[in-house]
């Protein structure tokens, strides 16, 4: 039997119940209140997109920054914590999440998080603003990649 909840699914196997990652449940709607949306839209990455600082902001989503714990080892957002949360994490290889996002919305979530998601702030109490634009970098190289 298969119950949805959420963005997972639940498949009862015998007495088992195992939870399934089932996407993504909206990666065109932005996370940013509209009010704040002119503002997050004007920020701009100040770290240049190198391989270096692709793996700079590697380090921090796999290890201070935590992010792979919700959005997963692939950036597809189906971390270990985020398989529960409802909406999922957003899934960093979709195209569609990133010719809709620019990188100072991306930041502005980063730093004040994201109501009704499990995205909490980041920036001063997990890491640093200049720490999240590397991350930033990392997660843009995720698109495309399945």
């Amino acid at each position: 039997m298969l119950l949805k909840a959420g963005a997972a699914v639940v498949a009862i196997v015998g007495s088992i119940a195992v939870l399934a990652y089932a996407g993504e449940r909206n990666p065109v709607e932005s996370r940013v209140p509209p009010s704040e949306l002119a503002s997050a839209k004007a920020l701009k990455n100040p770290i240049p997109m190198t391989v270096e600082n692709i793996a700079k902001g590697r380090l921090i989503y796999e290890t201070k920054g935590q992010c792979i714990f919700c959005h997963g080892e692939g950036g597809k957002g189906d971390g270990l914590a985020g398989k529960v949360l409802n909406p999922s994490p957003r899934d960093f290889t979709n195209p569609s999440f990133h010719g809709n996002r620019t990188d100072g919305e991306m930041f502005w979530v980063i730093k004040n998080g994201s109501k009704d998601s499990g995205m909490m702030p980041m920036i001063g109490s997990i890491i640093t603003e200049s720490e999240a634009w590397y991350v930033i970098l990392y997660e843009r190289s995720f698109e495309g990649r399945k």
